[in-house]
């Protein structure tokens, strides 16, 4: 007989919107039935609004130790990317595994259920491998484990420095030396526990030579799994590829093969004006991390006209300057609302499945981000008791809520998070500011 819970909710986001008084009874995970009823009897009671389980569709775990360190003085991405850089190089298994528990607990007290980690890091330093190739991918698989959260694990090619330009310093922890080592370690990892599931990624056109990216979509679709690529994120990139390639990054990966349902393209920001047909035509999704993009000065991407393109769009936390996705998707509207001067380019509905439903299909986990029978029992309940939501009606809460206000979590049918306070790792804080300083 398995394992069962039913949650009463004070509200619930069910697929048409908000609903007072909603019984969810879940079984071994998964929800096996959703009802209306005014009295909660023995179930476990959910105050405010539940929402489904929410995906963070694109982080680098280890960039949250540079939260607040790197504002000081005018730059752009790529001075920001040399003080990452020095980070990237003191990482080994243990202080990995050590940092990203505390983010990916940290993440799940924010309301976030799955993460997809664009892990590059793979190697040590000077690109010694060591005596298990994917040591440093099984610490990110046994931190989830420890946080209590499932990850796609979007294993990442990385064979370049540049266009026409060799790996050099910290990159040699990144780099496989081809695309086959690359596919071949891969296939060697085979995580523990139905919590992980393993995604493939280019890391960026200018990371992997255009004759390699068919090797990556190659093993993506042999192993049925998602393709993750930063894409277009800055100007720069765009300009070297118009040079090496005479054409735009996204149409390079087009042209390789590299578009497509499976896959999703990291940040988009700095699109050409074909490029959005080739995107949203070929239905590839989107993931937007726009306080990450803020922080680096990136650009707002055009994320209107990408989801009016046919793109599904999703949003990551990324660089954790922030690890809220109320703030995440906030920012998508509130950008495009700067950009264009139009208010209302989406509606709260599109803002919860941005963080809910659209980021788990970016992630391969199709069966989560919705409540209803048959999906992943994984609740998230919103208090509405704060001053900042006072007289807020719960259709709205998504564009004025922030991570602070999550009460409780449940993963797969476990609660993770209650009153507040996450059950496994109750002293994150400490955990945190331990890891931090010892890297820095």
């Amino acid at each position: 007989m398995g394992v069962s819970t039913a949650y009463w909710c004070e509200w619930a986001w069910l697929p048409g919107g908000p609903v007072p008084g909603v019984l969810v009874e879940t079984e071994d995970g998964r929800i096996t039935s959703v009802s209306e009823v005014d009295d909660p009897g023995g179930a476990r009671r959910l105050g405010g609004l539940v929402l489904p389980g929410m995906a963070n569709a694109h982080s680098h775990a280890f960039h949250r130790a540079l939260r607040g360190r790197t504002s000081a003085g005018k730059g752009t991405f790529w001075t920001w990317r040399d003080q990452m850089y020095k980070v990237a190089a003191r990482l080994d298994p243990e202080s990995y595994h050590r940092l990203a528990t505390a983010v990916f607990a940290e993440m799940a007290l924010s309301g976030m259920t799955c993460v997809g980690e664009f892990h590059y890091l793979h190697h040590a330093p000077g690109g010694q491998r060591y005596s298990d190739p994917n040591a440093m991918g099984a610490a990110l698989a046994q931190a989830a484990a420890d946080a209590g959260i499932r990850l796609t694990l979007l294993d990442t090619c990385y064979l370049a420095g540049g266009f026409g330009k060799p790996v050099e310093g910290v990159q040699l922890r990144y780099t496989d030396g081809d695309v086959s080592a690359w596919a071949d370690r891969v296939d060697e990892f085979k995580p523990a526990g139905d919590h992980v599931r393993v995604g493939a990624a280019l890391h960026s056109v200018r990371a992997v030579p255009a004759e390699a990216i068919p090797g990556v979509v190659e093993w993506a679709g042999g192993a049925d799994a998602p393709l993750h690529a930063h894409l277009s994120e800055q100007r720069a990139e765009n300009e070297a590829c118009l040079a090496a390639h005479g054409c735009t990054p996204t149409q390079l990966l087009a042209s390789h093969g590299a578009l497509g349902e499976s896959t999703t393209a990291v940040h988009a920001t700095h699109l050409a004006p074909g490029d959005l047909p080739l995107l949203g035509g070929s239905g590839t999704g989107v993931c937007l991390c726009p306080t990450t993009e803020a922080d680096l000065a990136d650009g707002i991407g055009p994320a209107s006209a990408l989801a009016v393109a046919g793109s599904p769009l999703s949003v990551g936390s990324d660089g954790h300057s922030v690890i809220d996705q109320f703030a995440e998707v906030q920012a998508v509207e509130s950008y495009m609302r700067l950009s264009q001067e139009t208010r209302g380019n989406f509606t709260p509905a599109d803002l919860v499945t941005m963080a809910t439903a659209s980021g788990h299909r970016a992630l391969g986990w199709s069966d989560a981000g919705w409540i209803g029978a048959g999906a992943r029992a994984d609740l998230v309940a919103v208090g509405l008791d704060s001053a900042r939501l006072a007289g807020v009606p719960p259709e709205a809460v998504v564009s004025a809520a922030s991570a602070d206000d999550v009460r409780d979590v449940v993963v797969d049918g476990r609660l993770v998070v209650r009153d507040g306070t996450h059950r496994l790792v109750p002293d994150l804080a400490e955990r945190m500011r331990d890891s931090v300083a010892a890297l820095l």
